[in-house]
Protein backbone atom coordinates (compact mmCIF):
# COMPACT_ATOMS: atom_id res chain seq x y z
CA UNK A 1 0.00 0.00 0.00
CA UNK A 2 1.42 3.45 -0.98
CA UNK A 3 1.93 6.14 1.45
CA UNK A 4 -0.79 8.65 2.14
CA UNK A 5 0.44 12.00 1.80
CA UNK A 6 -2.40 14.40 3.70
CA UNK A 7 -2.64 18.16 3.44
CA UNK A 8 -3.61 20.09 5.99
CA UNK A 9 -6.95 22.32 5.04
CA UNK A 10 -6.39 25.64 4.40
CA UNK A 11 -8.46 26.82 7.37
CA UNK A 12 -6.53 25.30 9.99
CA UNK A 13 -5.33 27.52 12.43
CA UNK A 14 -1.34 26.81 11.24
CA UNK A 15 -0.89 25.51 14.70
CA UNK A 16 -0.52 22.36 16.36
CA UNK A 17 -3.26 19.57 16.80
CA UNK A 18 -7.15 20.67 16.09
CA UNK A 19 -6.43 20.60 12.26
CA UNK A 20 -8.34 18.73 9.56
CA UNK A 21 -6.51 16.92 6.89
CA UNK A 22 -7.41 15.05 3.79
CA UNK A 23 -5.85 13.00 1.24
CA UNK A 24 -7.04 11.47 -2.24
CA UNK A 25 -7.51 7.36 -1.75
CA UNK A 26 -8.67 6.69 -5.34
CA UNK A 27 -9.93 9.15 -8.24
CA UNK A 28 -13.37 9.89 -6.64
CA UNK A 29 -12.66 9.30 -2.70
CA UNK A 30 -11.05 11.46 -0.06
CA UNK A 31 -9.89 10.02 3.17
CA UNK A 32 -10.58 13.06 6.22
CA UNK A 33 -8.86 12.98 9.63
CA UNK A 34 -8.39 14.93 12.55
CA UNK A 35 -4.61 15.30 12.79
CA UNK A 36 -4.74 14.64 16.72
CA UNK A 37 -6.71 11.66 16.19
CA UNK A 38 -4.93 10.34 13.10
CA UNK A 39 -5.70 6.85 12.98
CA UNK A 40 -9.33 7.84 13.11
CA UNK A 41 -10.20 8.21 9.24
CA UNK A 42 -13.78 8.48 7.23
CA UNK A 43 -14.02 8.18 3.67
CA UNK A 44 -16.40 10.10 1.24
CA UNK A 45 -16.63 10.76 -2.11
CA UNK A 46 -15.30 13.89 -3.81
CA UNK A 47 -19.30 14.47 -4.57
CA UNK A 48 -20.30 14.20 -1.26
CA UNK A 49 -17.48 16.56 0.01
CA UNK A 50 -18.43 19.18 -2.47
CA UNK A 51 -21.46 19.63 -1.54
CA UNK A 52 -21.33 19.49 2.01
CA UNK A 53 -18.78 22.35 1.59
CA UNK A 54 -21.46 24.21 -0.61
CA UNK A 55 -23.91 24.05 2.04
CA UNK A 56 -21.53 25.02 4.79
CA UNK A 57 -20.13 28.17 3.11
CA UNK A 58 -23.60 28.73 1.82
CA UNK A 59 -25.19 28.68 5.65
CA UNK A 60 -27.95 26.14 4.85
CA UNK A 61 -27.04 23.90 7.90
CA UNK A 62 -30.13 23.84 10.14
CA UNK A 63 -29.43 23.17 13.51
Amino acid sequence: MPQLIWQKSSFSGGGEGNCVELTAAAPDRIHLRESDQPYEITTTTTHALANLLHTVKAGSLSR
